[in-house]
């Protein structure tokens, strides 16, 4: 094992090479690793620098702890952000953020993201635009955006708009997480290593090809749960509106899809409309790169909105699980309120969007 003093002892996220593989060690363990801004300022450090070094053949991601790879961004700072005024820090966040997750996914290294345990939201950006990504037992991986009052981000859209039939806007309305055979399933991961096998995967990638790797250690992946769910899934989420989404899952009959709409009520009106709209439009989309751009406007727009710092509040700071919405009601969220979201993505770029293409 060779260090790499390109990080101190108690940075969030952790340096070092073994053999021809560099290593990205998220180290938030008691936040399960969730994402701020100096842990995506190393990692594009660590990228851009192992580029450039023909001693490195293999970039490798890990959490720290046992409780996930990453839970996602940093949310609780985004709402003291909002509170005092500072949203500016959050949208540079996303900027940077962003830029990272189009990185991986264009990375001409194999960049291998083991995504053991928990993986939810900037989680998912920092592994599932991989080239090479293991899932295991442990693994659950989703966009829970919607149930703070925001929207999938970091790609999310993209990647979720890529799924068999509709399975990705059920999952991003819901914001519900998958295990490893769902995330094989929905194009989120590639492989199934067992968690009891993951150090010897990645020690394996010192002086091995991750393809031989995986190769090696990867088993079968168990059998998930969506695919006898396809029938009502692909139905109601077919749907043009989000009222009439949940009157099919309530007329379906299924006592899942029925589940399904009392979980859709629960979340946030805004981002419920906001988000199924962001799906739409990023099917249409060319590139990774293009939903991106669209994905940092519509972040922007949502922290002016009332919904994501009360979101986060009820989740995380005050952890009472009552949200209070606003508006409260579907019926509310009106098609020109959804629009005001979007309308600077169809408008020509301004000095704050995101540049990527």
């Amino acid at each position: 094992m060779t260090a790499v003093n390109a990080t101190p002892d108690d940075a969030p996220a952790l340096l070092r090479r073994e053999g021809r593989a560099g290593h990205i060690v998220l180290d938030r363990p008691r936040a399960i690793n969730a994402l701020n801004h100096s842990m995506v300022r190393i990692m594009a450090g660590a990228l851009d620098d192992w580029e450039r070094d023909a001693s490195v053949a293999t970039v490798v991601l890990t959490g720290a702890g046992e409780r996930g790879l990453c839970a996602g961004g940093d949310i609780r700072s985004i709402h003291d952000d909002v509170r005092a005024g500072r949203a500016a820090a959050s949208a540079a966040f996303w900027y940077d953020e962003y830029h990272l997750n189009a990185r991986i996914a264009r990375y001409p290294k194999p960049y291998v993201a083991v995504m053991d345990g928990i993986v939810m939201g900037g989680g998912v950006g920092v592994s599932a635009h991989g080239s090479v990504r293991v899932v295991t037992e442990r693994s659950r991986v989703g966009m829970p955006e919607t149930g703070i009052g925001f929207v999938p981000d970091v790609g999310g859209t993209y990647l979720l708009t890529r799924t068999p039939g509709e399975l990705g806007t059920h999952l991003a309305l819901t914001g519900g997480a998958v295990g490893a055979g769902d995330a094989l399933l929905c194009g989120l991961a590639d492989h199934v290593v067992p968690s009891e096998r993951l150090p010897e995967f990645t020690a394996a990638l010192a002086g091995t090809d991750p393809a031989d790797a995986v190769r090696r250690f990867a088993t079968r992946a168990p059998e998930g749960e969506l695919a006898g769910h396809r029938e009502w899934i692909d139905h109601c989420y077919a749907a043009d509106s989000v009222e009439e989404i949940v009157d099919r899952l309530h007329a379906s009959g299924d006592r899942h899809a029925k589940e399904a709409a009392e979980t859709l009520l629960a979340k946030s009106p805004m981002s419920l409309k906001v988000t199924l709209a962001a799906l739409r439009r990023a099917r249409e989309l060319p590139s990774l790169e293009a939903v991106l751009e669209q994905e940092y406007r519509v972040s922007c727009a949502m922290l002016a909105a009332p919904d994501l710092p009360e979101g986060i509040r009820a989740q995380v700071v005050d952890k009472d699980r009552r949200p209070r919405w606003s508006p409260a009601e579907l019926s509310q969220v009106t098609d020109a309120d959804v629009a005001r979201v979007f309308a600077a993505v169809d408008g020509p770029a301004d000095d704050g969007g995101l540049r990527l293409l």
